[in-house]
């Protein structure tokens, strides 16, 4: 063979496998043609040249067979049979033996058998005499098929039996346990002497049935059927105390750190499976509690057994998700305290595994509820605001990454008002823009983060160390301050009001100054005080406290102006007697008093001027109270300790300011409860005349049934 020149390697390594392929797609690309113009392939060709030989040859062994005689000749003859070749003889045997291969192979067994025994009767015959006496049974062997012995009757008993067999096992499943006293206060025993698993998994298992008894779907699944309101209730006291203590006797509970902690113990894991279970419930019954009585007793039970739920995250979210609609939505104020003091020592023990969640999950709930305001739901939003307040002060730096959170969304919500009021080609409609921040949700959520950092940022309790929180501060003044001037018309005056008080709340508590003034002020020039104001003696005065929006039919009457003047008085009383015993009350009063008294000079509103000269005069007298005690110190402004200790033997109740202010909350104070007292006796006419018609009601039903029976 010769020798490869370099042209070929090169070929070879470079372009052999392109030309090939090349070649093998044009060859398809060929056949392709050929069969669009009607050619056919070779292998086609190929197979039908095949066809065309086996079509001859089947023609010419019909030649060859009825070439000599006709078919009727062929068919007159007698044929003969052809004579069996010994393949077929092998093929025979075969299909032989397999069908009769259960028949030989009992044969052949028997023949084993029978000489077996024949050789046991010569070797041993001493042991087949003893077979012979006593079992001779085994001796009677033969050809036995087990399968012969059984008739169609008997198989039909077989079913019937096995179908009575499941019957009776469904039936003794699916009977019920009576659950009686003696049976629950077997298991009372038994959880306070000797706790067992088996007795702590039958009273949750009982305690399930008993919360799911009004539950027609869960009624069936129920093992325990309760007939005796006695045993219904001993059982609830058994699950709801003895069942707690019980899980704590046998898996003891450490304190690490004033937190309950569980051991690395085997039967954690078999206890945290019963109270998992248990605690479905107790969420039952948590959502339908309806006393202080039963929810301090569920409470107190959950309480117990939350180092056990503390791992199970999606049944302590729910737990707390139901405590917290209760704490929310609950009229009575025992179970308003009971709630909350779950929540807070639960947050307070276990701040890493619930804390976040409780926070997140209150203020939400908060703001769901608040929608609704008015004069009865004002006492519960504000047990709720403080309450809460209370749950953030426990970790301050979890509760400033929460707090900034929400703020945040807030101040988003502003901006985008104020960016949809603004702008004319807005997509959302501008007049409708207003309400996203104009509405008591958004009103609560300031006040509620007012009072937050009023309890955590207070001087008094933080002792030197500045909270966290105060850096919320700011951002929460700049909020509120532009939602008090998103639409400065006098509608939206009594939500100017609201968001006034709050920031007052907060610079009272916080000891930050906040230019409060500069807002109130801002009312003197609306035209609800420069215009004359309409008559109309039928409407009654318009309340302040629970409405954030004035309605048309009070806009520019009188007694509208009267509230908003005797709102004003009070809210400019409030403002600087906050700072009644600063040392630079005359400069901070200074200019208050020139522009009220400049207003006074222009102004028609007897009434109102006679009010605002009164305050007036008080600051004035204050502002020299101020003067004089500044005389006596020996101190410059810079000394900032001395300072902040100006006045502080002296309560501001002493002030002439402080006294103006007590004696107008106790005017104050007298009408809401006058007004409350009317409201309560409102409330109890509407009960009572409920009362009344629904036994009228049932006297008719009564007497209707009753004309039925004689009839």
């Amino acid at each position: 063979m010769g020798r490869t020149s370099k042209a070929t390697k090169k070929f070879q390594s470079k372009h052999l496998k392109h030309t090939l392929e090349h070649r093998k797609d044009m060859k398809k690309h060929q056949q392709k043609i050929k069969g669009r113009r009607g050619n056919k392939s070779a292998e086609e060709k190929e197979r039908n040249a095949l066809t065309r030989d086996e079509q001859k040859l089947k023609r010419s062994a019909k030649e060859e067979v009825f070439k000599d005689m006709s078919v009727e000749e062929y068919f007159e003859k007698e044929t003969e049979l052809p004579k069996e070749t010994k393949k077929s003889k092998a093929a025979r045997k075969s299909k032989a033996s397999e069908a009769g291969s259960d028949d030989e192979a009992e044969s052949s067994e028997e023949e084993d058998m029978a000489s077996s025994m024949a050789a046991l009767s010569k070797n041993d015959p001493e042991f087949y005499k003893y077979l012979q006496e006593n079992d001779k049974g085994l001796l009677d062997f033969g050809a036995s098929n087990p399968l012969d012995a059984i008739n169609d009757d008997d198989d039909d008993e077989d079913e019937e039996k096995k179908v009575a067999a499941d019957s009776d096992a469904e039936e003794a499943e699916t009977q019920k346990v009576e659950l009686t006293m003696k049976l629950v206060r077997e298991w009372k025993k038994e959880l306070r002497e000797k706790p067992t698993l088996k007795t702590m998994r039958n009273v949750a298992v009982a305690f399930k049935g008993a919360v799911n008894l009004n539950n027609d779907d869960h009624e069936d699944e129920s093992k325990y059927a309760i007939t005796e309101e006695k045993a219904f209730q001993e059982l609830m006291f058994v699950a709801l105390k003895d069942l707690p203590a019980a899980v704590q006797k046998m898996v003891p509970y450490k304190i690490n750190k004033d937190a309950r902690t569980l051991p690395s113990n085997k039967n954690v894991s078999k206890i945290s499976s019963i109270v998992k279970a248990h605690c479905a419930s107790l969420l039952i019954l948590l959502n339908d509690i309806t006393n202080t009585e039963t929810a301090a007793l569920v409470l107190h039970s959950a309480n117990q057994l939350m180092p056990y739920i503390i791992s199970y995250r999606r049944i302590l979210k729910e737990i707390i998700k139901s405590v917290v609609e209760i704490w929310a939505t609950s009229r009575e104020v025992e179970t308003q305290i009971a709630t909350f003091a779950f929540l807070h020592n639960a947050s307070k023990e276990f701040k890493k595994a619930m804390l976040e969640t409780v926070l997140k999950a209150t203020y939400s709930t908060f703001v769901k509820n608040s929608r609704k305001t008015n004069m009865r739901t004002m006492p519960l939003i504000n047990f709720q605001k403080n309450s809460a307040a209370e749950l953030f002060a426990i970790d301050e730096m979890l509760s400033y990454q929460v707090g900034f959170e929400y703020i945040r969304q807030l101040a988003i919500h502003l901006r985008n008002t104020i960016n949809a009021t603004t702008k004319k080609t807005s997509k959302s409609n501008p007049a409708e823009a207003y309400k996203i921040v104009y509405n008591w949700q958004f009103c609560h959520s300031l006040d509620f983060w007012s009072r937050v950092l009023s309890f955590s940022c207070n001087p008094e309790k933080e002792q030197g160390h500045a909270s966290p929180l105060r850096e919320l501060i700011f951002p929460l003044v700049q909020v509120t301050i532009g939602a008090t001037r998103l639409i400065p018309t006098a509608q939206f005056f009594p939500l100017r009001f609201y968001l006034i008080r709050s920031l007052m709340r907060l610079s009272q508590n916080t000891g930050v100054y906040i230019p409060i003034f500069p807002i109130l002020s801002e009312i003197l020039s609306s035209t609800a005080f420069t215009k004359v104001p309409k008559k109309k003696e039928n409407l009654e005065a318009f309340d302040f406290d629970h409405n954030i929006k004035c309605t048309q039919a009070y806009l520019g009457t009188r007694v509208y102006q009267e509230g908003l003047a005797a709102q004003f008085v009070d809210i400019l009383g409030e403002f600087f007697s906050l700072h009644c015993k600063s040392v630079s009350f005359p400069e901070l009063a200074t200019p208050a008093v020139i522009i009220l008294r400049r207003y006074v000079k222009n102004s028609k509103n007897i009434k109102f001027n006679k009010q605002l000269s009164n305050v007036i005069e008080k600051i004035q007298q204050n502002s020299k109270f101020i003067e004089d005690k500044r005389a006596e110190i020996d101190f410059s402004p810079s000394n900032k300790t001395e300072v902040n200790r100006f006045l502080n033997e002296i309560s501001w109740e002493k002030t002439p300011l402080g006294a103006y202010v007590v004696v107008q909350r106790e005017v104050k104070d007298e009408k809401a409860k006058l007004l409350r007292e009317s409201l309560e006796e409102e409330d109890r006419e509407k009960e009572e005349a409920k009362a009344k018609q629904e036994q009228q009601d049932s006297d008719e039903e009564d007497a209707e049934s009753d004309v039925e029976m004689s009839d």
